[in-house]
C-alpha cells in the first residue's frame, strides 16, 4: 500500500482532532436510576435487586462492579441491554450501577467501569453497519467516500462516536444493536474512517 493512499484519512483525522467540541455531559447515576432503571429495580419487577436492598445488592456486588456494570450493557436476563435505552452510554450505566450499590453514595466515574469488547470494528461493520453504509442508504456516508466523511469529521472522530452510540436522524442507537458497548461502537466508527486512507479515487 502506498503512502499517498493514507494522505486523506490523515487530513481529515487531523482536522477532526484540532476542532473536536465536546459531547453532551453524560447523566449522573442518580438520573439515569429514576429514569430508566426505576422501572424494574423500585418494584424488583422480574427478579432485578430492589433499590435500597443492601442485601440484594451487596451479593451481586461481590463479582465486582465491572461484571455488574458489564451486565447491565450487555443484557442479562429479564434485564435489555443498556437498560433499554441503547442512547446511554457506558459511563452513564456505570454510574447508574455504583449509585444503586452504595445506596446514592457513590460519586459519579468519569470513566465506565466496563466496556465489554467481545465484536472487532470489522464484524459490526460487515453484521449491521454496511446495511446502509455500503450503498449510502438514507443518506448514510459510504465506505470509503472521502467527500462523505469529510463534513461529519470537522468536529472530530468522538462526535462520529457519540452520532453513533445517540443515534442520529434515520440511523438508530448504536446502529439498532443495544447489546454493544461504547468501545465496540468507536471500533466500528474507527474501522469505517479508517477505510478513507485505504481508498483509491
Amino acid at each position: 500500500m502506498k503512502i499517498a493512499n493514507f494522505a486523506p484519512l490523515a487530513v481529515l483525522m487531523a482536522l477532526g482532532f484540532a476542532s473536536a467540541t465536546a459531547v453532551a455531559a453524560e447523566r449522573s447515576g442518580k438520573e439515569v436510576v429514576e429514569t430508566v432503571c426505576v422501572s424494574c429495580h423500585a418494584t424488583g419487577k422480574d427478579g432485578a435487586p430492589k433499590i435500597g436492598d443492601r442485601a440484594a445488592w451487596s451479593q451481586r456486588a461481590a463479582k465486582g462492579l465491572d461484571k455488574l456494570t458489564a451486565n447491565a450493557i450487555t443484557g442479562l436476563r429479564n434485564m435489555p441491554a443498556h437498560g433499554g435505552q441503547a442512547q446511554l452510554t457506558d459511563v452513564e450505566m456505570s454510574r447508574a450501577v455504583a449509585y444503586m450499590v452504595s445506596g446514592g453514595k457513590a460519586v459519579d466515574t468519569k470513566k465506565a467501569y466496563s466496556a465489554p469488547h467481545t465484536h472487532t470494528g470489522e464484524q459490526i461493520v460487515q453484521e449491521r453497519c454496511q446495511e446502509c453504509h455500503a450503498t449510502g442508504k438514507n443518506g448514510s456516508p459510504k465506505i470509503g467516500d472521502v467527500e462523505a466523511w469529510k463534513p461529519r469529521l470537522t468536529e472530530g472522530v468522538d462526535r462520529l462516536v457519540h452520532s453513533a452510540i445517540s443515534g442520529h436522524n434515520s440511523m438508530p442507537a448504536r446502529g439498532g444493536m443495544s447489546n454493544l458497548s461504547d468501545a465496540e461502537m468507536r471500533s466500528a466508527v474507527e474501522f469505517m474512517v479508517g477505510k478513507l486512507g485505504s481508498t483509491k479515487k
